[in-house]
């Protein structure tokens, strides 16, 4: 499959890729992938870089993906997702073409092309997230039975934040009011119990295609 035709905007001041890459092997690259025997979702896996410097993280990326997937030639992403965006980037033994792209693409994926193989879609998981929330994010990309979006991911694990810190907001609130902090309401008169509805899993089948 050819690679978008589009290259986006021309390199800007400091997104010059430096002349001479570096030789030495980077550290493994933080990445989980679906297993290749399931059929492609919207995205195929998720790549936890370990900084916003794409021109210091993409090396490692490629090498996991040259050593058991093909070489990768190519790569797109948002125009926004990195700070620089130089046309080439320079990894371990070759140099990658980079199309950059302002509008129609999910600001958080990167898409990855090996010649004669295929291409990937991988989630970004921004850099400082917590390693819990990365790891929840990593398994939920690779999972065969999801078919999210890089985008959709996110947006569900920013959910499940706002959902436990008023968990926990109202459990703060109980506690100070049993050591005294406030007095309670008067108990309301006894009442049928209501409807107890539980509250979903990040990922519940309800989303699954």
């Amino acid at each position: 499959m050819n690679p978008p035709t589009g290259t986006g905007p021309p390199p800007r001041a400091g997104d010059r890729a430096p002349a001479h890459p570096e030789r030495t092997s980077p550290r493994p690259a933080r990445l989980a992938l679906r297993p290749p025997t399931f059929p492609p979702g919207p995205v195929c896996g998720a790549w936890w870089p370990r900084t916003d410097d794409l021109m210091t993280e993409l090396p490692a990326l490629t090498e996991a993906f040259d050593a058991t997937r093909g070489r990768v030639s190519r790569m797109a992403s948002h125009r926004d997702t990195w700070p620089a965006a130089p046309c080439d980037l320079p990894v371990i033994g070759h140099t990658v073409k980079a199309a950059w792209f302002a509008s129609g693409f999910d600001p958080h994926m990167i898409r990855l092309f090996s010649y004669g193989v295929g291409r990937w879609d991988l989630l970004v998981v921004p850099p400082r997230t917590e390693t819990a929330t990365a790891a929840r994010l990593m398994a939920a990309a690779a999972d065969p039975a999801l078919h999210l979006t890089a985008s959709e991911l996110l947006a569900a694990e920013r959910r499940l934040h706002a959902e436990d810190e008023a968990v926990r907001k109202q459990g703060q609130m109980e506690q100070w009011e049993d050591e005294g902090g406030a007095p309670r309401r008067p108990s309301a008169p006894l009442s049928p119990p209501a409807t107890v509805t539980v509250r979903a899993p990040l990922f519940a089948s309800r989303q699954i295609r």
